[in-house]
């Protein structure tokens, strides 16, 4: 003997498809957005753009955060000791700028970086 239940989500559900509160929904019938792309790990963030209509896409503050995370893929393209030590003090200054509110975005608390460490990393990358 089987019983059926329906809990109180599942009877909110079906009262709502009875009524014809899912109907003409926009995007019925059209396929899901970015079916078949490759997947981009930042896509919140220009969903985010997208919906609060920044300009320019990525505000600059996450933009920040994203050429820090990527510096240690950056640092091997640099020739030398100098250019290194430009992009850190270029990287260092506009978190300080991130750091006190001066650059449009979300709040940001990236630590400056260490000169000294990225040049070792970049000498031994060599």
């Amino acid at each position: 003997m089987s019983s059926w239940y329906e809990s109180h989500i599942d009877r909110q559900i079906r009262e709502a498809q009875e009524a014809g509160q899912f109907d003409d929904l926009p995007g019925a019938g059209k396929p899901l957005p970015d079916r078949g792309e490759l997947y981009d790990e930042d896509w919140w963030i220009r969903d985010l753009a997208r919906r609060q209509g920044l300009p320019g896409g990525v505000p600059p503050t996450l933009r920040l955060r994203r050429e820090v995370e990527d510096l240690p893929s950056l640092l091997p393209t640099l020739r030398t000791e100098e250019r290194v030590r430009a992009v850190v003090a270029d990287l260092n200054t506009r978190i300080e700028q991130a750091r006190r509110g001066l650059l449009e975005g979300p709040a940001t608390i990236l630590p400056a970086l260490d000169a000294e460490a990225v040049v070792r990393d970049w000498r031994t990358g060599r």
